[in-house]
């Protein structure tokens, strides 16, 4: 089982948007280790989630492999999960789960459930379903993640070459003063030398998975709702 945190929990109001003051969290491993490396169609790359601008609806994405080739295919062995928590204020116990299983088979038809809601089609512009509380939508897409590898690249070789003279606090934590903060700040907003930053994931191809499900769904346990996502083999 592969599993990735989505970007940080979601806050949906009655008839409008209300994300909570909190800083998003935001996750990625395009260049995984050996064993996910090996099963693509498996490989969760990155979990999105946001609200439509009328905040009727939510939309997950999960993107699957790493700049896949135009043939890629979904495995009609894996199944595809989006999981829901939703709760009436933050915690980190208790909630109401919702989760919305995705699935292809060998003739690449998708179908897509979530509790008593199913729905099955071919068509690859996508699926809804009959009471149009759900579309969902699978194929290639390009690489949504914008990645300043040669910025990061360059970050990490600083920090490596300092790293035997610093000292840590309580938390595992760094201490560095501020304007080596604002330093390696930059220096992740450009290229090696100061060069404008360039998205290195611009020409990947990913396999992407997106649904659009009626924001009452998911949140039946309150306004407040935390998105993750995993890839399970079936047995």
């Amino acid at each position: 089982m592969k599993a990735k945190i989505a970007t940080a929990a979601l806050a949906a109001a009655l008839g409008a948007l209300a994300i909570a003051q909190l800083p998003a969290t935001r996750a990625a491993d395009h260049i995984d280790s050996p064993a996910p490396k090996a099963d693509p169609p498996a490989d969760i790359t990155d979990v999105f989630t946001w609200m439509s601008s009328d905040a009727r609806q939510m939309f997950l994405a999960m993107g699957i492999g790493r700049d896949v080739a135009s043939d890629f295919r979904f495995s009609d062995s894996v199944q595809y999960v989006f999981h829901t928590n939703s709760k009436a204020a933050y915690s980190p116990t208790g909630g109401t789960a919702y989760d919305i299983i995705c699935e292809l088979d060998v003739s690449g038809d998708l179908r897509c459930w979530a509790g008593t809601d199913y729905f099955v089609g071919g068509d690859p512009n996508g699926i809804q379903s009959d009471d149009g509380r759900f579309r969902a939508y699978a194929g290639i897409n390009n690489d949504s993640f914008f990645f300043n590898l040669k910025g990061f690249q360059e970050t990490a070789k600083i920090v490596g070459s300092v790293a035997p003279s610093l000292s840590f606090d309580p938390a595992g934590c760094p201490k560095i003063d501020a304007a080596t903060s604002a330093f390696l700040v930059n220096q992740l907003k450009t290229q090696a030398g100061g060069a404008p930053a360039k998205d290195d994931f611009l020409h990947f191809n990913l396999g992407m998975i997106v649904v659009a499900v009626d924001k009452s769904l998911v949140t039946r346990g309150g306004p407040i709702v935390g998105v993750w996502g995993s890839t399970h083999r079936k047995s």
